[in-house]
């Protein structure tokens, strides 16, 4: 019994290292690519229609390149869920910076504010409700994206550790991990749902 929590222990350390690594990477890398796309209208006409389909597209079919730049383990898990989840993050950015209404940055520009306090002060704080929307679900799709990933395509993790039970017959093992991914995610979605409530009610006032 030691063996096999120590094992399930590696197994939840290595899914949750891989899952937080692909949120933050698609958090930010989403925010910056949406700034850019936004900022250039041709670019963004061009990407709409990709954007507009692009869960239609299996990541997964992806997974044999990853392997050949990033090798088996952490960067060939991380970069599927990167993939899966940095358009939510992009979409939610792009909404965000469309929605800030006019009269704000009318009111930037009265006060003579510079472009850096403008979108520090102003531009931020409007669009950060759409942009905590992003941010759950691109932890969603992160979670989403490592899990799979281990469960088809790894050797450790969660993912794997649930695969394993259950083709050998360890039914005991397998609802216990099982249990603790639902509940990892219902407590991920709560503290984020929590936060997302207080950014609406604090644009409400």
């Amino acid at each position: 019994m030691p063996v096999a929590r120590l094992g399930y222990t590696k197994d939840i350390v290595f899914s949750f290292t891989n899952i937080i690594s692909a949120a933050v990477i698609a958090i930010l890398a989403g925010f910056f690519i949406g700034l850019a796309v936004h900022s250039l209208p041709r670019l963004r006409e061009a990407l709409e229609p990709l954007l507009a389909s692009y869960y239609a597209v299996p990541t997964f079919i992806f997974y044999p390149v990853f392997i050949v730049i990033f090798g088996v383990g952490h960067g060939s898990i991380i970069a599927i869920a990167v993939l899966l989840a940095i358009v939510a993050m992009i979409t939610a950015t792009l909404t965000g910076l469309d929605r800030i209404p006019p009269v704000l940055r009318k009111s930037a520009y009265v006060m003579r504010l510079s472009r850096l306090k403008t979108a520090w002060l102003i531009e931020l704080p409007a669009a950060l409700p759409y942009l905590f929307g992003g941010v759950k679900l691109a932890v969603a799709y992160s979670f989403i994206g490592v899990i799979a990933s281990e469960f088809i395509l790894s050797g450790s993790g969660m993912g794997y550790a649930i695969a394993f039970a259950y083709n050998n017959f360890e039914s005991d093992n397998m609802y216990a991990l099982m249990l603790l991914v639902l509940l990892s995610v219902t407590l991920i979605n709560a503290v984020l749902n929590f936060f997302d409530r207080r950014l609406q009610l604090r644009r409400q006032r």
